[in-house]
């Protein structure tokens, strides 16, 4: 089957910039082309990261190993979410199918994409076209129906709500994904390793790693490195029982777990848990769980568009955050949202919200 010829793509001449350093490379290939598509409020770290190593890798090599177009939806220039504004070069076509076909979101609100780019990444992937996300463009493939079965990643503070929404979906919290045809990452610099991943198939481990060099980036992660930093490394602890603790909090993060099952999951006393909280936290471990589950519902609600009025209680509680106590009519909200089919991903929220005002072992959780 061949792909449709009215593209409307424009044919950009590719950068090579001079440079000192040089890398011979001899390939008879034509430049691989890479289409990146904006949406509003796309985060410039991940663009920028996700386009300079292709600019690099011409340089070093003094020739158009790679080109590249920007597009928009209606052709104009896409305001970034640090409020700056990013020239395009033509607005929303169809490309050839060996074009690399990039969405480049930024914040949830706008990951999603419109309906001519949705039907757009699914001609392009149906006539064998590769298709990729950064950051929050990942949701726009998700929409389109091309992430079902398939591994996938995006921004860890996106992933809660993209879960609830997409459970097709194998979400991962690795720096990028490539599934077949398909490449995801979670946007900010690991949109650099996902970009040096490609360089390093296309022309050798050698290239890439002088291309990393030349970005100032000397610790690469591979496909499988995790987004954020270890446990022990972000706690500045490794006391193996602390970490323990926190890993069955991160999995039980939707459902209330008392400190006891908590104790005895983590392989350890109940006082003993309290003491190596309060040594390396400076809080209890009743108290962390409940910021802990209370900053995933707050991120489930900001990416809702939870509006109604019989939700505007839980809003209030949230703006007002942890310093107060939530009114006890408050807590058969979760039923009331239900009644009136509001998203899974509030459904969730509500629960998450509304079960920390629930009791344990040690009596009515207070909120001071």
């Amino acid at each position: 089957m061949s792909y449709p010829e009215n593209d409307t793509h424009v044919t950009r001449k590719a950068i090579v910039p001079q440079g000192a350093a040089f890398f011979a490379i001899e390939t008879t290939r034509p430049a691989r082309h890479f289409a990146f598509h904006l949406l509003p409020d796309f985060t410039l770290l991940a663009f920028s990261a996700a386009l300079d190593p292709l600019r690099i890798a011409n340089q070093l090599a003094q020739r158009p190993l790679y080109r590249w177009t920007v597009t928009s939806q209606d052709g104009g220039p896409v305001v970034s979410s640090c409020a700056m504004s990013v020239n395009v070069d033509q607005s929303l076509g169809s490309f050839p199918r060996e074009t690399d076909l990039v969405v480049c979101g930024g914040t949830v609100r706008t990951g999603t994409g419109s309906k001519e780019l949705l039907s757009l990444l699914r001609q392009h992937a149906r006539f064998g076209g590769r298709v990729g996300g950064i950051c929050t463009g990942t949701i726009s493939l998700a929409q389109a129906g091309l992430l079902e079965g398939r591994r996938a990643t995006l921004h860890w503070e996106n992933q809660p709500a993209f879960r609830e929404k997409f459970p097709e979906v194998e979400v991962t919290g690795n720096t990028f994904e490539v599934d077949g045809g398909i490449f995801t990452c979670g946007g900010g610099v690991g949109a650099t390793d996902m970009m040096l991943e490609m360089i390093e198939a296309d022309y050798g481990r050698p290239f890439a790693d002088v291309v990393a060099d030349m970005c100032l980036y000397s610790q690469r992660r591979a496909e499988r490195g995790p987004q954020r930093a270890s446990i022990s490394n972000a706690l500045d602890s490794r006391n193996p029982l602390l970490v323990r603790a926190i890993k069955v909090m991160q999995t039980n993060i939707e459902t209330p777990i008392s400190m006891d099952e908590l104790a005895e999951a983590a392989g350890c006393s109940r006082r003993q848990m309290e003491r190596l909280f309060v040594k390396y936290l400076r809080k209890t471990p009743y108290r962390f769980f409940r910021d802990l589950r209370l900053d995933h519902g707050r991120s489930l609600l900001r990416e809702t568009d939870l509006r109604d009025r019989d939700c505007h209680g839980l809003w209030l509680c949230l703006a007002h955050g942890v310093h107060q106590d939530i009114p006890q009519p408050l807590w058969p909200f979760a039923g009331a949202v239900s009644s009136r089919g509001l998203s899974a991903t509030a459904l969730v929220a509500a629960r998450v919200m509304l079960s920390i005002g629930e009791t344990d072992n040690r009596g009515p959780v207070t909120w001071t």
